[in-house]
């Protein structure tokens, strides 16, 4: 039922990836109803602000969790994009809205400006998160696995594998060999949840293939269902 939070209408972005999902569970497990997510398409595959690959399976994820989702369409050109999500936050009618904004000052303070504009409360409840921190806790509680990669040192090795204990030494050698940021916040990776606690049901994928572009590697899922959370 919407608008148990005290009168307000709360919307997330969400990409399905590990950060919104994240967000979105501290928010709700603090005991604030959410009624809506909000997915940005966009038609460009190097977009400043939102995710590409999988995007439109977020479907199942809104489904697995029983919460409202709808899609909005951006073209996905920088700061062009950034009147898209304003449309899509202020029609979407939310008065608060949650980010996955861990580090990135680019998006949280355009999104903090469209908020103020609009006198929406601006939920970020990652931010400036220690990155080992918040990748453990996603190691315990998630099922996430990597679908795009575009760092040096991050390869197909880590295409379609679980954020999970090894894969955080991985990301931590990398780090310190090259700087990467282990949260992905200058886009160096991108990752896709398949079951966390608010899920009622996991996400099984059916299908997938790597693509490849340029010095990109991204891992396509052809096909994936909802099943029971005690099938293998």
């Amino acid at each position: 039922m919407p608008f148990l939070d005290g009168g307000k209408m709360i919307a997330c972005l969400f990409s399905g990836g590990k950060d919104s999902t994240l967000a979105l569970h501290r928010v709700m497990e603090s005991g604030r109803n959410v009624d809506l997510l909000i997915s940005m398409v966009s038609k460009n595959d190097y977009s400043y602000m939102f995710h590409k690959p999988n995007v439109m399976l977020t479907r199942l994820q809104a489904q697995a969790m029983g919460i409202k989702h709808e899609f909005f369409n951006t073209e996905g050109e920088k700061e062009a994009e950034l009147a898209e999500l304003e449309a899509a936050i202020v029609g979407s009618g939310a008065t608060a809205v949650i980010t996955g904004a861990t580090a990135s000052e680019y998006q949280k303070k355009r999104i903090d400006r469209i908020c103020e504009e609009h006198g929406i409360e601006h939920i970020a409840p990652l931010w400036q998160i220690d990155p080992v921190e918040e990748l453990n806790e996603i190691s315990d509680r998630f099922e996430a696995i990597i679908t795009r990669v575009a760092a040096e040192g991050l390869d197909d090795t880590f295409l379609g594998k679980r954020i999970d204990s090894n894969m955080i030494r991985r990301l931590q050698a990398l780090h310190d060999k090259y700087g990467i940021n282990m949260t992905f916040e200058g886009g160096e990776a991108e990752s896709f949840v398949l079951d966390a606690p608010l899920f009622k049901r996991r996400i099984q994928i059916s299908g997938a293939h790597i693509e490849h572009n340029l010095d990109e590697g991204t891992y396509v899922i052809e096909g994936a269902i909802l099943v029971d959370k005690q099938s293998v």
